[in-house]
C-alpha cells in the first residue's frame, strides 16, 4: 500500500536534506573539493599532489637533482641526496648548527582534499618557507614509511609495526628519520612564525647559570640537538601532574631539529625496545587467554611508550650523563624565559613551540608575535577520542588532586573504573 503522497513529499525532502547536511559537514571535516582545495592552496597542489615517485613527495633545490645521476623514483632516494648534498653545501646546514636544512612532515597519504582544513592551511605555510628559501623539503606517507623502514632499521621493522596505533608509529618514525637524515621535524597542525634558518640566534648561545646551584653552563659546541618545553611548572608543587605532565619540565614532540646519529635519539630507540622486551616477557607469564587479549603495549598510555615522556626522559638522560644537568634548571620561570644551550643541545623556552596558547600562559608562555616563539601549534589532537573516564580523571585531577596515575587518554584502559 502506497503511502499518501504528502507524506512521501515529507520523506523525499527529509532524504535530501539529510544527504545535504552530511554533504556539508564531510565537506567542513574533509575540507574543500578538490578543485576548489588546488585553488586556496596551491603549494600543496604544486609540491604533494604533483610530486612525482613514490612514499610521498619532496622539494630538493633544482642545483641538487640537476647534479644527481641518481633518478629520483621514491621519498628514501630522495633523502639519501638530501643527507648528502647537505653535508658538502655550504649552506645545507642551519645557522650555528650541524642540523641539516631539511623539513619532515609526514601524513597516512597525500590527498590532501581529504585532510583537515587546519593540516592544509598549516601545510601551506610550510611549504611558503620552502619555497621562499629554497629549503629541502621531505613529506612522508605511511608508503615512504614502510620504505623507510625496510632501508634504515629493518632489524626494528616488526617491532615498529607491532606497536598498537598509527599515534606510536609516527612517534617513532619522526625519531628514526631525525637518527638517519637529520634536520627539522613539525606536525601536520604546526605552522611557521620563522624559518627554521632563524631558529638559532648568538642570543641563543650565551653562557647561563643554574639559579639554584650557580653552575655556569658555557659550551662552545655547534647545536646538534634543539627541543622545546612543552610544560614548565614548578617541581615544588603538584602542579605539573594535575596538569596531565609526567616531568615538571616536559619537552615537546611536535617539533624538533637533530643532525643525524645524535645520542639522545639512539636512547629513545633502546628505551622503547626495552620496554618491548619486558612487556613480552611478562605477557609470556600471563593466562594464554590473557595473552590473547592484546600485546600488553596496549596497556601502556602512548605519551609514555613512545609520546613527550619518552622523548623528555632520553634527552634528559643524554643531558644529565654528558652535562650532570638538573633538569629543572632548564625552567624560564626565573628568567623570562631564556634559551639554554647545554652541551650540544639548544633547548628552547616554552614560547619556542608553544606560544599564544592561554593554557601555557602561566608556564610563562608569550605571544606568537615574541622573537622567541618559532611555531604555533594548533592542537589538533587527530589520535585523540573523547572518553568519559578519561575526562573523568582530568576532573579529578584538576580539582581535587587526586587520580594522578588514571589514563590520560581514550585508548588505554589501564585503571579499573
Amino acid at each position: 500500500m502506497l503511502l499518501p503522497r504528502h507524506f512521501r513529499r515529507l520523506v523525499a525532502v527529509a532524504v535530501l536534506v539529510t544527504i545535504f547536511v552530511n554533504w556539508r559537514l564531510l565537506r567542513h571535516t574533509h575540507g574543500p573539493a578538490v578543485a576548489d582545495a588546488r585553488a586556496q592552496y596551491p603549494l600543496i597542489a604544486k609540491y604533494i599532489e604533483g610530486g612525482k615517485g613514490s612514499g610521498g613527495a619532496w622539494h630538493l633545490p633544482q642545483t641538487w637533482t640537476d647534479a644527481s645521476n641518481t633518478p629520483l623514483i621514491d621519498i628514501v632516494t630522495a633523502a639519501q641526496l638530501a643527507l648528502n648534498r647537505s653535508s658538502t653545501d655550504p649552506s645545507g646546514h642551519l645557522p650555528h648548527s650541524n642540523i641539516p636544512r631539511i623539513i619532515h612532515q609526514t601524513w597516512k597519504d597525500t590527498r590532501f582534499e581529504t585532510w583537515r582544513p587546519k593540516y592544509q592551511a598549516s601545510v601551506e605555510k610550510w611549504l611558503r618557507v620552502v619555497e621562499e628559501e629554497d629549503i629541502p623539503y621531505l613529506f612522508w606517507d605511511d608508503a615512504g614509511v614502510a620504505q623507510f623502514m625496510r632501508v634504515f632499521e629493518p632489524e626494528l621493522e616488526a617491532e615498529f609495526y607491532g606497536l598498537p596505533s598509527p599515534v606510536e608509529r609516527s612517534d617513532v618514525f619522526r625519531v628514526l628519520v631525525c637518527k638517519w637524515i637529520g634536520g627539522v621535524y613539525v606536525d601536520m597542525d604546526t605552522e611557521p612564525l620563522q624559518s627554521p634558518t632563524s631558529w638559532i640566534t648568538p642570543t641563543d648561545l650565551i653562557p647561563w647559570t643554574d639559579f639554584k646551584t650557580s653552575k655556569l653552563y658555557h659550551s662552545t659546541k655547534p647545536v646538534n640537538a634543539i627541543v622545546g618545553i612543552e610544560a614548565d611548572t614548578n617541581p615544588d608543587t603538584d602542579t605539573y601532574w594535575r596538569m596531565g605532565y609526567f616531568f615538571p619540565i616536559q619537552l615537546t614532540q611536535w617539533a624538533f631539529a637533530f643532525a643525524p646519529h645524535h645520542p639522545a635519539l639512539q636512547l629513545f630507540i633502546d628505551r622503547l625496545r626495552e620496554t618491548i622486551r619486558l612487556v613480552a616477557r611478562d605477557q609470556q607469564t600471563l593466562p594464554e587467554s590473557e595473552q590473547q587479549r592484546g600485546t600488553g603495549l596496549d596497556w601502556i598510555d602512548p605519551v609514555n611508550l613512545t609520546g613527550p615522556i619518552a622523548f623528555t626522559d632520553s634527552v634528559r638522560t643524554y643531558l644529565d650523563t654528558k652535562a650532570d644537568l638538573r633538569w629543572n634548571a632548564l625552567t624560564g620561570l626565573h628568567d623570562d624565559g631564556k634559551s639554554k644551550l647545554v652541551e650540544d643541545v639548544l633547548v628552547l623556552p616554552i614560547t619556542g613551540f608553544s606560544p599564544g596558547s592561554a593554557r601555557f600562559r602561566s608556564m610563562g608562555s608569550k605571544s606568537v608575535t615574541d622573537s622567541s616563539a618559532r611555531l604555533y601549534h594548533h592542537a589538533e589532537g587527530s589520535w585523540r577520542h573523547w572518553s568519559l573516564r578519561v575526562e573523568m580523571g582530568k576532573f579529578c585531577r584538576t580539582a581535587f588532586g587526586k587520580c594522578r596515575d588514571w589514563s590520560k587518554v581514550s585508548n588505554r584502559e589501564s585503571w579499573i573504573f
